[in-house]
């Protein structure tokens, strides 16, 4: 496959393939080329109702079903994904030019269905004695109906597994919005569910822009949200879901602190650091560890290892396995990450040591921007505050663990921390001081299905993964049967 192939392009709504929508289309732009490989019909109100409607119908459909065969019908979607998982992959690197090393994120999306698949057939209510009576009282948990889930274009298959699989599994159907910028894999994934045997209509999937957004987040048959993407956008998702009261989960961006102490594996630390940070997705990532805190006594140490490691990385075609950095999403992209650069220098906010401009050659025409590192950064300035969403990372010294956990808290997000220690005493006093809704201990971002997921602050409420994200797509209902 390559760029400029045949790629799937249509809304799914109860069976049908939409090849032309309300909504208008999109001219998608391969990120590598700055050339477009397809045109993407958008869903506009009139598709949203559809595809609400026949969610509806769905999960009438899917409620009726044995637990068991809800559950082995998951299972069989698992099983589809592993199949078809190079596809997969190289749909994500079509949808925004990740590396197709780095684009093998429906390995998560199986396991996570694989892992929900178990909670069907699994208890949801416990019942509880009554104060002063022998009533019976039931405490049971059910599906909303049909929830709505919008998944950034950064990530599609990653939300689709942390969010539609637990929603599935807890009865309900689901009309998935994903970005217009990157909805081929979302599609595929769509084309599976109905492969497999879901009910008609269970998981509509509808690409869309701002417009279909807005009429998904509004409509009265959408019992609960989950947004996926930046903090401008929530606000407007918050704001149309309040006509009706609509709850909504939000999973937002990042600045999130990465602390090197002095008895770190400093060359553990560098690659951990560089991949986190700079390299995978170019930065575009809520996961992203643009804030690189280190200990001054290994400051030099540190960054003349972190500074190799992103030389020593290969930046080309996302479609060449050796390839380990790529483009970002859009010219737009390129123009604010640029500004954020320029700023910073005019500003002083902290000394450029790699990186600052666009690449140019053969890479010229793609949004390419090189991996930029700032040395001393001024942990007040814009560049340490602000969510760039790019390749581009401060570094900043310390003195000690007071100063770093400080220095790591003084920021409005609150998705992810990292900590780099080889104290595991220090590993345990630190991550609870932190204010982040992760921390990973000498460890890369992996989220798992076991582990819930989700931010502090600005980063976000509510979780995906674990228990707790089952329960995000369950109601409570108290029942009590008088007996007397």
């Amino acid at each position: 496959m390559t760029p400029t192939e045949t790629l799937p392009t249509a809304l799914l709504i109860g069976g049908d393939r939409i090849t032309h929508a309300s909504g208008g289309t999109y001219a998608h732009i391969y990120p590598a080329t700055g050339q477009p490989n397809a045109t993407i019909p958008l869903a506009g109100a009139d598709e949203i109702d559809r595809a609400v409607a026949s969610a509806w119908d769905a999960h009438r459909e899917w409620k009726s079903l044995t637990v068991d065969r809800r559950r082995d019908l998951l299972v069989d979607l698992a099983d589809a994904v592993r199949e078809n998982l190079d596809e997969l992959a190289r749909l994500n690197v079509h949808d925004y030019a990740v590396p197709i090393s780095f684009a093998g994120n429906g390995i998560l999306l199986e396991r996570f269905l694989r892992h929900f698949a178990g909670y069907v057939d699994k208890p949801h209510g416990s019942s509880t004695p009554v104060h002063g009576s022998f009533d019976l009282n039931l405490i049971e948990r059910e599906p909303y109906g049909v929830v709505g889930v919008i998944t950034p274009w950064n990530g599609s298959l990653v939300v689709i597994g942390s969010c539609v699989a637990p929603a599935l599994a807890a009865g309900n159907a689901v009309v998935l919005k994903p970005s217009e910028k990157a909805p081929f894999a979302a599609v595929r994934f769509g084309e599976l569910c109905a492969e497999v045997g879901l009910p008609t209509g269970l998981v509509n999937v509808v690409p869309a822009g701002p417009e279909g957004g807005d009429a998904l987040v509004r409509h009265p048959g959408i019992r609960k949200i989950h947004f996926t993407g930046g903090g401008q956008t929530a606000r407007k998702v918050l704001q149309s879901a309040a006509d009706n009261l609509t709850p909504v989960v939000a999973e937002l961006g990042g600045k999130s602190a990465n602390i090197v102490f002095d008895d770190a594996d400093l060359d553990a630390a560098a690659i951990l650091s560089a991949h986190q940070g700079p390299l995978v997705q170019s930065g575009q990532s809520c996961a992203c560890a643009s804030r690189v805190l280190v200990h001054e006594s290994v400051y030099d140490a540190f960054l003349e290892k972190f500074l190799a490691v992103i030389q020593a990385s290969t930046i080309g075609d996302p479609l060449d396995s050796a390839v380990v950095f790529g483009p970002v999403i859009s010219q737009t992209a390129v123009d604010r990450i640029l500004e954020v650069i320029e700023n910073a220098v005019a500003q002083h906010s902290g000394e450029l040591l790699s990186g600052g401009k666009r690449l140019g050659g053969e890479l010229a025409q793609g949004y390419y921007v090189e991996p930029t590192v700032f040395g001393g950064v001024d942990t007040a300035s814009a560049l340490a505050q602000d969510e760039t969403f790019g390749p581009v990372v401060s570094v900043m010294p310390f003195t000690d663990e007071e100063e770093a956990v400080r220095i790591a808290n003084d920021t409005s997000y609150g998705l992810n921390a990292f900590v780099q220690t080889t104290d595991l005493a220090r590993a345990h006093r630190v991550s609870r001081q932190l204010e982040a809704g992760s921390v990973w201990i000498n460890q890369f971002s992996d989220m798992s299905p076991q582990g819930p997921y989700g931010g502090y602050k600005q980063s976000g409420f509510g979780r995906t993964g674990g228990l707790e994200g089952l329960h995000e797509f369950l109601q409570v209902k108290n029942i009590r049967i008088g007996m007397r």
